[in-house]
């Protein structure tokens, strides 16, 4: 069964490549929102396994999604992952304390992009 991976940015040409990225693997499902009150919407009707938040985006912003989406027991159980050009260590902390379960800094490869996503939904998924 494929595993559902949301990416929340209002940079398009970010989602494009992140979509390009996962959705020729076959498991992956690919989601996108565009600002943070439609991830969060679609994340409680779709139930992801791993969400990426940019920090700055319309509306709501990652960290509130991120406070959101880990409040919420139908979401919780969601990865998340902050993915942002914030890469200061107080960025990293506010992304902890929103509970964020890590952290993904903008500019990135696709590759790079693709063995985060492995290594947190095939080599973690045991430690939830």
């Amino acid at each position: 069964m494929a595993k559902t991976v949301m990416v929340a940015d209002d940079e398009e040409r970010l989602l494009e490549l992140v979509v390009a990225t996962l959705e020729g693997d076959e498991r992956y499902r690919v989601l996108q929102a565009s600002d943070g009150e439609q991830a969060l919407a679609i994340a409680r009707q779709e139930h992801p396994d791993l969400v990426f938040l940019d920090v700055m985006m319309p509306k709501l912003n990652g960290y509130e999604v991120c406070r959101a989406l880990k409040e919420d027991p139908t979401t919780a159980h969601a990865r998340v992952v902050m993915l942002t050009a914030l890469g200061q260590e107080k960025d990293r902390r506010l992304a902890r304390e929103a509970g964020a379960d890590d952290y993904f800094t903008k500019p990135f490869s696709p590759m790079a992009l693709l063995m985060k996503v492995d290594q947190i939904l095939f080599h973690r998924q045991d430690e939830r």
